[in-house]
C-alpha cells in the first residue's frame, strides 16, 4: 500500500503514516521483495538517508524528472493531504495539516503557503506567476470551505 501510494518509500516518509508498522518489520518484508524482484533497493531520493525502496515503474519517472529539469509547473495541494512532505521530501519547514492550509509545489519546491488568509512567498516567482499562485491558493481555500461535495462547483 505505501508502495502504491508514494512509489518510493524509506524511513522518514513514515512520519505522515500514523498505521504504518515499524521501519524495522517493513524494511525486512522490502528486501525479501527486493531479493524477489518487485521492487529495488537504492538511493532514489536526495537528503533521505537509509534503506530506500521503490517500485519500478517509479524508479523510471523519477530519472525522467530528474532528466528533464525545471518546467516551471505548479500545483497548489492542501496541507492535509498525504502529499504534503514538506520537510520530509523536501528542504524548509514542514506546514501543520490544517484544513485552512494550503502550498504551492513549483518544480518540487515550496514556492508558497497560504495559512488562513495570509499569502506568504518562499521564492521569487515573476509577477504574474504570483498573481495567479495567490488566486490558486484563494480559490482552493473557498473550494474546501464550501459544504458537502454535491453542493460545490464542479468548474473550480
Amino acid at each position: 500500500l505505501l508502495l502504491a501510494r508514494y512509489g518510493v518509500i524509506f524511513r522518514d516518509l513514515l512520519a505522515r503514516e500514523s498505521a504504518a508498522p515499524v521501519w524495522r518489520d517493513l524494511a525486512r518484508e522490502l528486501r525479501t521483495l527486493e531479493l524477489r524482484g518487485e521492487v529495488r533497493g537504492g538511493r532514489f531520493v536526495a537528503g533521505a538517508w537509509g534503506e530506500q525502496f521503490a517500485l519500478p515503474e517509479a524508479v523510471e519517472k523519477l530519472r525522467q524528472v530528474r532528466d528533464r529539469g525545471p518546467t516551471g509547473e505548479w500545483t497548489v495541494v492542501a496541507a492535509a493531504d498525504q502529499l504534503n512532505l514538506l520537510g520530509i521530501l523536501t528542504e524548509g519547514p514542514r506546514l501543520a495539516s490544517h484544513r485552512q492550509t494550503t502550498f504551492v509545489l513549483s518544480d518540487g519546491r515550496l514556492a508558497a503557503s497560504r495559512d488562513g488568509t495570509e499569502v506568504t512567498f518562499h521564492v521569487a516567482v515573476p509577477n504574474e506567476t504570483e498573481q495567479a499562485m495567490r488566486q490558486a491558493l484563494q480559490l482552493s481555500g473557498l473550494y474546501r470551505s464550501r459544504g458537502s461535495v454535491e453542493s460545490r462547483p464542479h468548474s473550480l
